[in-house]
């Protein structure tokens, strides 16, 4: 570090071009590597303080704070003005929306998971992963979240980078899970272990191994976020239909092969339930974007595949035990991910067998408006526990209210609520206590809480379901 003046202070790192600059309008001591000012201020009297990349070390002219902090609250609310959401939940949803927005990777479009890493899933556990990273699985939801609310220029910029991602998938290989926000594929994981971590919980980890591994849920993430964008964002254009084209190629050949599934487990592959339902979905969008356009596909093609999947699920995913979805093929352990059935047309939300599913959902993974992703059954390969998880808590407010369980869905959603930080933020899970766990704040949250809350005020005001 170094302080020319003293009204400013340039801090420096190795292997990092820009430093970062601290301006003042009163005077500080430099001592080693840091700044430091004992200051009293009397009535009426302000101190002008500013952090930044790059720029000049030197006191900020008179009024610059105030100029900027003016600036910046224009910008926010004419950005927040374009929202078309006017609904009885507008505070949270608009709050929502900003965190997405901020989470947005500006020069690519990429949208990070959670700003944060080694936040961990249960306090002094080993679950602590870095989210700092794009995943493909965010991009229906995003998409789908940003549109609804009328920001169709930040669901552009992410359709960009996923139409890159696309282009540069290697031949006869499927997507990765994950990238860095500047669309490099290598996130490798590593841990430091010279940290801590939060209230001791180890290890911190940088990168992230998921990166490596088969989720085969994506394509269907994927392929419902084109179709959405192609029907109410921009038509889609020939390279980027290709390029899709590719990757269902991809998936044809594999789609039955056992994965690592959406939560990422480390326990060993097994086949997915989820997997099979997103397959169907991948297939299913692809068919309809074709027809709707009139693109070149291999239709009949796609429909067999998507037929496959279909009856997969039915016969395999389906525990007559339970008389629920199974986690995997086969199995008979719940999972909340199957929640998402009636939200991506998969199961009519009245459909008997998603009504019992959802009914066992609701006995064995819910308390108190509290979801968790999975009975622990100790497939997933990890020592501890974790919170539950808040993405699957909105998931559940948006089957119930599918579902015509209207007055049930308000109670959950509204019961959520309460459980947001005084600025309105989530974390990824919530504790026992009812504290925040894991990243924060994490963008499946707050795209799952946009969802859940639209469909809820069209429900409770008697309008048709939207999408």
């Amino acid at each position: 570090m170094h302080a020319p003046g003293h009204g400013g202070a340039v801090f420096t790192s190795p292997g990092v071009q820009a430093g970062l600059v601290l301006r003042a309008s009163q005077r500080f001591s430099v001592a080693g590597p840091a700044a430091t000012a004992t200051i009293t201020l009397g009535p009426g009297e302000g101190l002008d303080l500013l952090l930044e990349w790059g720029g000049r070390p030197e006191p900020p002219p008179e009024g610059e704070a105030d100029r900027l902090e003016e600036y910046t609250v224009a910008y926010w609310r004419s950005w927040l003005g374009r929202s078309r959401y006017q609904g009885r939940y507008r505070e949270i949803v608009e709050r929502s929306a900003l965190v997405l927005k901020l989470l947005v990777y500006h020069p690519t479009g990429a949208l990070v998971a959670a700003p944060t890493t080694s936040l961990p899933e249960s306090v002094g556990g080993t679950r602590n992963w870095d989210y700092r990273y794009t995943w493909i699985r965010n991009a229906a939801f995003t998409l789908y979240a940003l549109m609804r609310l009328g920001f169709t220029d930040e669901a552009a910029g992410f359709m960009t980078w996923l139409e890159a991602r696309c282009r540069e998938a290697p031949a006869g290989r499927g997507l990765q899970v994950l990238y860095a926000i500047d669309g490099n594929p290598e996130v490798p994981e590593s841990v430091l272990d010279h940290l801590d971590g939060y209230k001791g919980s180890r290890p911190v980890r940088v990168g992230n191994s998921a990166a490596g591994q088969l989720q085969l849920d994506i394509y269907g993430e994927l392929m419902d976020s084109v179709y959405l964008y192609n029907k109410y964002g921009r038509p889609i254009g020939y390279d980027l239909w290709e390029a899709l084209g590719r990757q269902l190629d991809w998936l044809e050949k594999h789609w039955q092969l056992p994965d690592d599934g959406i939560w990422e487990s480390r326990g060993g592959p097994h086949r997915s339930t989820y997997s099979a339902v997103m397959t169907w979905v991948a297939f299913e969008r692809a068919q309809r974007i074709a027809r709707q356009r009139g693109l070149p596909a291999p239709i009949s093609r796609w429909r067999d595949t998507a037929d496959m999947a279909y009856k997969t699920v039915q016969r395999e995913g389906w525990s007559p035990d339970r008389r629920a979805y199974a986690r995997h093929l086969g199995g008979t352990a719940l999972d909340a991910s199957l929640l998402v059935m009636p939200l991506v047309k998969f199961a009519g939300p009245g459909d008997p067998r998603f009504l019992s599913a959802l009914d066992r959902i609701g006995e064995e993974l819910v308390s108190d408006s509290l979801v968790r992703r999975y009975e622990p059954d100790g497939s997933d390969g990890l020592p501890g526990s974790e919170g539950t998880f808040n993405l699957c808590s909105f998931w559940y407010v948006e089957a119930l209210t599918r579902a015509g369980r209207i007055a049930e869905g308000r109670y959950v959603l509204e019961k959520m609520l309460t459980y947001a930080n005084h600025v309105g933020l989530f974390a990824e899970e919530i504790g026992p206590a009812g504290e925040a766990v894991g990243n924060f704040p994490q963008a499946f949250t707050h795209l799952a809480l946009i969802s859940a809350a639209c469909n809820l005020d069209r429900a409770l005001s008697g309008e048709l379901p939207p999408l």
